[in-house]
């Protein structure tokens, strides 16, 4: 029975490491004070697994979704989200003209790139994302801000949907990732 239950055990750790293996990753992130609005700068790192580029470069568009929060810390009760914000991006790969295209679903800007480790990196790089207008912060509350990277498998098409739900190669997502923001002066 003890040599089923470390076996169980280790199945279930070598699972959860290699699905982390394939995750997005938020390598740095802070807010920066600019003209009196607080300004969003992160690093990410998208990892695609052997799965996810395959059907990238059969021509399945694959989505994110960056989401924002702002939450002020309360003593005495759970943190307050004042405002949440999500950043969109779809890459696709196009055969015929051998380029990789990110589109920023927010704004509708398209860039092409011929390495997909050039388009993962556009996607990467979030700067001078405004996140509130320091004016709209209390000056004696104290703030938080969260990002996480989401990757959006419902866009995929429905065939491909079934098949992602249990498999931990197509888990792209990260966790939260929370820093204190900047005290106005």
């Amino acid at each position: 029975m003890r040599r089923l239950v470390l076996i169980f055990s280790l199945a279930i750790g070598f699972n959860a490491a290699h699905a982390n293996e394939f995750a997005a990753e938020i390598k740095h992130a802070e807010t920066v004070v600019q003209h009196g609005n607080y300004i969003l700068m992160a690093d990410l790192d998208y990892h695609l697994s052997p799965q996810a580029n395959e059907a990238l470069q059969n021509g399945v568009p694959l989505f994110w979704k960056i989401n924002v929060k702002l939450q002020q810390k309360r003593d005495f009760w759970f943190n307050q989200t004042q405002l949440k914000y999500a950043l969109r991006y779809r890459l696709q790969y196009h055969a015929l003209l051998n380029m990789y295209r990110v589109r920023n679903e927010n704004t509708g800007e398209v860039r092409n790139f011929s390495t997909l480790a050039a388009a993962l990196n556009v996607m990467a790089t979030v700067r001078d994302v405004r996140v509130i207008a320091a004016k709209n912060v209390l000056a004696d509350a104290h703030y938080s801000v969260g990002i996480k990277v989401i990757f959006e498998d419902e866009k995929l098409p429905l065939p491909l949907q079934t098949q992602v739900i249990a498999n931990p190669q197509w888990q792209l997502s990260s966790d939260w990732t929370y820093w204190n923001t900047p005290k106005i002066q």
